[in-house]
């Protein structure tokens, strides 16, 4: 079986890119491989928003990425420069940057990109959406 990372690059609702991603995580977890780590990068960040409300019959990726989460134990990384310059921040970046309010929760967490490399280097595989 391959060991995976996945890259998430575009927003959660806009185009299919990041759904795809989630299909694509799913299935390859349904089937028996492992994902070291899936990474949100660029406009991918936009994932892990959690004032994201979308209407009650459109399908919520953010709670997907969570369930995704709480099922395989899959670390959901975000890219912390690109999450800071789109406005998602974790409770302790609103602290260093004197904010009153965080709009990333847990299972969600920040990374740099030094995390993207490492886990690239100990995966089979990068898979980019």
């Amino acid at each position: 079986m391959s060991k995976f990372i996945i890259q998430v690059n575009s927003a959660s609702y806009g185009s299919a890119a990041s759904y795809s991603a989630y299909r694509f995580a799913k299935a390859a977890l349904e089937s028996g491989h492992s994902i070291e780590k899936i990474f949100f990068y660029q406009d991918g960040v936009l994932n892990t928003n959690h004032l994201n409300s979308p209407a009650s019959d459109e399908f919520d990726l953010k709670q997907a990425w969570i369930e995704l989460h709480n099922q395989y134990g899959t670390a959901l990384v975000n890219c912390v420069s690109a999450a800071l310059r789109r406005g998602v921040l974790s409770e302790s970046e609103a602290k260093e940057n004197n904010l009153s309010q965080w709009n990333m929760q847990a299972p969600f967490i920040m990374g740099g990109l030094g995390e993207l490399v490492i886990g690239i280097e100990t995966a089979d595989r990068l898979v980019c959406f």
